[in-house]
């Protein structure tokens, strides 16, 4: 008898959903950003995005941009879909010796905790977009975030934090397993809220990995998009997560 029970249905979608996402990431191409350089694409995305929510007053330069753009811990990148720029994301990962960074502004005594006790973690922020690009292709968060994914595991992070609107919040804890560590508060510069979530790499990322195989990598892709920005900046990268889930046994290959 055929097994039509709840949880293998969700199970049949995830699965579904994985595969689906793996022939997506054909389309994908990935690029560091030199944030230095305020007139790269992604600045002008962010500024489309967050005003189009109206999260931030119009300005003449149509940029948006803040110092934590400048910090030696911080990397940007954009996310093409068929040589389309239509999302972006910024990180830092941080350390008890290199403690920049935007969550720890508004968060400073929770995560000088983490700190102190000689964690690290990656902080995605300026997490945008592009409107037209997201209602027709509702994946693109996942696409998007496989990137903070692939930095927790290259700078083999304690923590990977999540500070996001509470209506964003379900799906970190659906999808990372993160857990909420400190309530609502103002990012200088945006006009909404923020809680912070944090997921625990190291007891999250196998899970992760069986459920999304879509977020693994190899070494050689996160070499590309991490190593030392001077040979990396600017350069097109091709996802690796098909490569990387079938040599672990988490992805089945086609045919």
């Amino acid at each position: 008898m055929r097994d039509t029970s709840p949880a293998r249905s969700r199970e049949a979608s995830t699965s579904r959903f994985a595969a689906t996402l793996m022939d997506l990431l054909d389309q994908v191409e990935y690029r560091r950003v030199r944030l230095e350089e305020i007139t790269d694409p992604v600045f002008r995305l962010r500024y489309q995005s967050y005003l189009r929510e109206g999260f931030i007053d119009s300005n003449p330069q149509e940029i948006a941009g803040d110092g934590f753009d400048n910090a030696p811990n911080a990397m940007g990148f954009g996310v093409y879909v068929d040589g389309r720029l239509v999302a972006s994301i910024r990180l830092h990962h941080v350390t008890p010796q290199q403690r920049i960074s935007p969550s720890r502004l508004i968060y400073p005594d929770e995560l000088d905790g983490f700190l102190d006790a000689g964690l690290s973690y990656i902080d995605p922020s300026r997490f945008v977009t592009d409107h037209e690009t997201t209602l027709s292709l509702p994946a693109l968060p996942f696409l998007t975030l496989r990137i903070a994914a692939m930095a927790s595991e290259y700078f083999a992070a304690d923590y990977c934090l999540s500070s996001v609107r509470p209506e964003h919040a379900a799906f970190y804890k659906r999808v990372f397993g993160s857990v909420q560590f400190a309530g609502e508060r103002y990012y200088p510069g945006l006009k909404f809220p923020v809680c912070l979530y944090a997921a625990e790499v190291a007891e999250i990322r196998n899970r992760v990995a069986d459920r999304f195989p879509f977020f693994m990598s190899t070494p050689e892709e996160r070499e590309a998009m991490f190593g030392p920005e001077g040979n990396v900046a600017d350069a097109l990268i091709r996802p690796t997560a098909r490569a990387a889930a079938i040599e672990e046994r988490r992805f089945a290959p086609a045919g």
